[in-house]
């Protein structure tokens, strides 16, 4: 038996979410709906502005891979990160917010003239999220940020795509996805933005050429992958490079699809407020379903339920008793339970 059912890789960001209108997009020249890098002197006056503006609405813990995990671990999965922060205050706000969320870290924050990253979410009134992140010392997240023996010692490694960006965290990637196939650790992917595809297509081939277990991602991110109109047509060009992938499809649900058969997966009616985190609830409560037992079908409907539930909400998270409910709500803790049972 492995003692964690999921370690992660990623950045660690701290978020600062904004309600913005889309008149201050156009004129500040940001790309709507997407996620762009910023350096801090950029970032510090974008901030300045929206200070101008609007109000803070909200300052959590962050990251794609992050946000998944705990997601994960509030659930009721075992969960460890690999990150790396500054030794300031966002340092220490955002390693206290992952030891609430039950999420395992080694975390050793950085002594020097480094800050933690911060991503500045903005909202518009249609619920679309747009990014603007300064990556901090995050961006040079290497393999001393790795866990090797934990990496071993997991069901499933799990990597963000918007490790692509930087060389540094794809070698170290590397290295994580050489142990986990030695050690017979199965690695989930998400591409994390469709930025990313844009971008960065590059550095998630590295990713995918030597296939992945599951691949997470949404039908603009999979068309713009495989370069493919259609949800169909790009799923079969994606099972290249992964056993199973997951397509999402917003309030239309999402689609499993492996080279054996489909799965439709329900959309979940709410109205939505803000987009940010979707993605990364949807992969993390689907890892949990997936690791605990549940069929494909049951994972991704927990998914999708908690998927719209986080859109309901400002924030790209849950507490840990909404998302109880939820499994209580769709009969799926007792389904758990008894997979748990069986297993042992």
């Amino acid at each position: 038996m492995k003692s964690y059912d999921v370690v992660g890789v990623g950045n660690a960001l701290v978020d600062q979410e904004f309600k913005v209108t889309d008149e201050f997009l156009a004129a500040h020249q940001i790309e709507k709906s997407i996620m762009t890098l910023l350096d801090e002197a950029q970032q510090q006056l974008l901030l300045k502005e929206l200070h101008k503006q609007f109000k803070l609405e909200k300052r959590a813990g962050g990251g794609s891979a992050a946000n998944s995990l705990v997601a994960f671990s509030q659930f009721g999965g075992n969960a460890f990160y690999c990150c790396k922060v500054a030794n300031d205050d966002d340092g220490n706000f955002y390693q206290e917010d992952l030891e609430r969320a039950g999420v395992k870290t080694h975390l050793v924050k950085q002594d020097n003239d480094g800050h933690t990253g911060k991503c500045v979410v903005m909202v518009t009134p249609d619920a679309e999220r747009t990014m603007c992140t300064f990556l901090g010392i995050t961006i040079d997240f290497s393999t001393d940020e790795l866990e090797d023996a934990v990496v071993a010692d997991s069901h499933y490694l799990y990597v963000e795509g918007y490790l692509a960006t930087s060389e540094i965290a794809r070698s170290a990637v590397k290295k994580a996805r050489a142990i986990a196939e030695k050690n017979g650790t199965k690695i989930a992917l998400t591409f994390s933005d469709s930025s990313m595809v844009k971008y960065f297509k590059e550095g998630l081939d590295e990713f995918l050429q030597a296939g992945v277990e599951i691949l997470f991602c949404n039908q603009e991110e999979a068309e713009l992958y495989t370069g493919i109109e259609g949800l169909e047509p790009a799923m079969d060009k994606l099972l290249d490079y992964a056993k199973q992938v997951v397509i999402t499809r917003g309030k239309h649900g999402a689609l499993i699809g492996t080279r054996e058969r489909r799965i439709q997966v329900p959309g979940f009616k709410v109205e939505a407020i803000d987009t940010n985190g979707a993605g990364d609830m949807f992969a993390g409560a689907y890892l949990y379903g997936i690791t605990q037992g549940l069929t494909p079908a049951q994972a991704g409907t927990l998914a999708s339920r908690a998927a719209a539930e986080v859109v309901s909400h400002y924030g790209p998270r849950l507490t840990t008793e909404r998302q109880q409910e939820l499994l209580a709500e769709l009969n799926l803790a007792d389904e758990v339970k008894l997979a748990q049972a069986e297993a042992n």
